[in-house]
């Protein structure tokens, strides 16, 4: 008789009822779609917007499958990637430059199963297609902005403290420090004390000193160097992901590689230009003195009439785009800006957002505030974006500068350094303002160094070729399994069928993004799985060749092989280990493929083959087996 406990066979019908309903939905594969969202500065996607959409398609004959708004953005879903293309140009042309119009693949699994979280696996940029970026970062940038800001914030100090000094330049390479000069051994000495009491990430030397000129220089200690430079990797990260964001991608990756790159992968887009636009984005800060409200009568009657008083400018406010006038003289820009937060005012209980600003800026400002109580100032988002064009059969980069005002406050009382912005509709749209000054700009300029775009059609051809390397590696070892294993092959057929099932649940529910490596991990999977049932049926042989009865062959067979399958496989799962933890790419998707193969297939060669067989010969006399 079977010594199977019940509780095992609900945990088997349990994991297998998993696999099923969270594999499931890669059934239902994406279709083509084109998203659209509105700029900062555009209408917001509507009823009217989706009307506008559907007219210009119709008009154009294209077949649209569905338009519909879904949250802030609307999408449009197509037959295949031609009418996508056709489509996506038709709505670009309809609605003009104050939308961004993406392409995607929309998800077409029911929604039943999307409710409890079952979704399909992304696919990587080599099975769907799109393009790919490598991009240098240069951090000398970020340290050079650093020094400069130090170089400031040490003639604040100097003057502060009434110690006399000729002069305060940053050296010309990057890194080197600052050189301080003074006119005697006394200042130089009060200098020294002043700068490493104020600023202790700095370190503070003697030089050589000629005549009345006395040299303290100035370094920037090794740990925050590495520190800046690691920092302007992340806030660069930061600043991609907010604006790719804007295309509409789904699944996009970036991500570090190395001290000083950063990997771009956006799935699903053809056309390289408008990321590489968004990419190469250069945005900064200007603060300014506001003439009047957004809105009001003088601001419309500019913009009516275009008659813009001399000392002002007409600009728009971010999202209502209402109409506001704003003065030329710049009060501070976002090079000076050191820190930006959003939080909510103990007072008020209003959302606001903490600037803190430094020593050169923040004297700019409380010299303005102290003399502006009472008046506006608003905050003008400057944005440069670089696009390609074609001029006399060349490619010329040319800029497009764009400025909005995302904010325009009244100033209630005297700042300078650290100052708050109260007023704000939500807390959301606080973090927003928050990001636009902390990380609308790029920490240090990037170059793309190297770029590729890998069409669609050659995705779904790699797709077809890896469905089809994973179906025959499977029919070849179900088959070689079948016919030497009789029974107990079939036993370990099924087994593997789920735990192909059960793979890709796992993968699907994690939200691993399926590559071609981790196709071929899926195929060393099913080929490395089968050992273990090899093993149990050997044993099985053996202990039936040694007198044993079928039913304690089976459970000697079993028992016995369990130590070796382990033993086999926990050296299989730390190589898998390695190339997850110190992989990148290709590698770590190989990895993180071959890793829960490894499990599931523990599972399922054991547990669910056991199972299957305590069904089959548990409650029957047996004279022997089919093995």
């Amino acid at each position: 008789m079977s010594d199977f406990p019940r509780w095992k066979y609900a945990l088997v019908a349990l994991v297998m009822l998993f696999g099923v309903i969270y594999a499931l939905p890669n059934a239902f594969p994406p279709v083509p779609a084109v998203q659209v969202t509105a700029n900062r500065d555009a209408p917001p996607i509507d009823q009217a917007v989706q009307q506008k959409v559907s007219a210009a398609l119709t008009a154009r004959n294209i077949a649209v499958t569905r338009v519909f708004v879904e949250g802030d953005h609307l999408l449009a879903t197509f037959a295949n990637s031609d009418v996508q293309k056709s489509g996506a140009d038709t709505i670009k042309a309809a609605l003009g430059d104050g939308y961004t119009v993406a392409f995607k693949l929309q998800s077409n699994v029911p929604g039943w199963l999307g409710a409890i979280g079952a979704r399909a696996m992304p696919l990587g940029l080599d099975l769907q297609g799109g393009v790919h970026f490598l991009m240098q970062v240069d951090q000398k940038d970020a340290i050079e902005k650093q020094e400069n800001s130090y170089a400031d914030d040490i003639r604040a100090l100097l003057r502060n403290k009434n110690i006399r000094y000729e002069s305060v330049t940053r050296n010309a390479a990057a890194g080197q420090g600052i050189a301080v000069i003074l006119r005697s051994a006394d200042d130089r000495s009060t200098a020294s004390d002043a700068i490493a009491n104020e600023y202790t990430d700095l370190l503070v030397s003697s030089g050589a000193s000629t005549g009345d000129r006395f040299v303290l220089n100035v370094a920037i200690k090794p740990e925050k160097l590495r520190e800046l430079s690691r920092s302007a990797i992340t806030q660069n990260l930061g600043t991609l992901r907010n604006r790719i964001n804007a295309l509409g991608v789904s699944e996009p990756l970036i991500q570090q590689q190395g001290d000083s790159r950063i990997v771009v992968e956006l799935a699903g887009v053809q056309d390289p230009t408008e990321a590489k636009k968004l990419i190469g984005a250069v945005a900064t800060l200007q603060y300014r003195p506001g003439i009047g409200q957004p809105g009001d009568p003088r601001a419309v009657e500019a913009a009516r009439t275009g008659n813009i008083p001399p000392d002002a400018n007409l600009y728009y406010m971010r999202g209502d785009n209402r109409p506001v006038l704003v003065s030329k003289q710049i009060i501070v820009t976002g090079n000076q800006l050191v820190d930006a937060s959003s939080g909510i005012d103990q007072q008020s209980g209003t959302p606001k957002v903490d600037v803190t600003l430094n020593a050169a800026g923040a004297k700019k400002m409380g010299d303005f505030t102290n003399a502006n109580v009472g008046k506006p100032m608003a905050v003008l988002y400057v944005e440069q974006v670089y696009e390609t064009k074609v001029v006399d059969g060349k490619p010329v980069r040319v800029s497009k500068v764009t400025e909005t005002v995302i904010n325009d406050a009244t100033i209630q009382s005297p700042f300078s350094r650290q100052f708050q912005t109260t007023g704000l509709g939500s807390p959301k749209e606080a973090s927003d303002l928050a990001l636009l000054l902390k990380g609308g700009a790029l920490a240090a300029p990037m170059d793309i160094v190297a770029e590729g775009v890998i069409g669609a059609s050659l995705g779904q051809d790699n797709i077809d070729k890896g469905f089809k390397a994973v179906m025959l590696g499977l029919a070849l070892v179900l088959l070689a399994a079948a016919i030497y294993y009789k029974l107990f092959g079939l036993v370990a057929d099924i087994a593997l069928f789920f735990n192909l099932v059960i793979l890709v649940a796992v993968m699907s529910l994690i939200g691993v993004t399926l590559t071609m490596p981790g196709v071929a991990g899926i195929v060393l999977t099913l080929g490395m799985a089968i050992d273990a049932n090899v093993l149990i049926c050997e044993r099985v042989r053996e202990e039936l060749r040694n007198g044993s009865s079928p039913h304690a062959a089976i459970r000697a067979g079993y028992e016995k092989a369990w130590s070796t399958i382990l033993d086999a496989n926990v050296t299989h799962l730390i190589a898998a280990l390695a190339l997850t933890t110190m992989g990148s790419g290709a590698i770590k998707g190989f990895g993180v493929t071959l890793m829960i193969g490894i499990l599931t297939s523990l599972f399922t060669s054991v547990t669910l083959t056991h199972a299957f067989t305590a069904a089959i010969h548990g409650h029957r006399k047996l004279k022997t087996l089919s093995v």
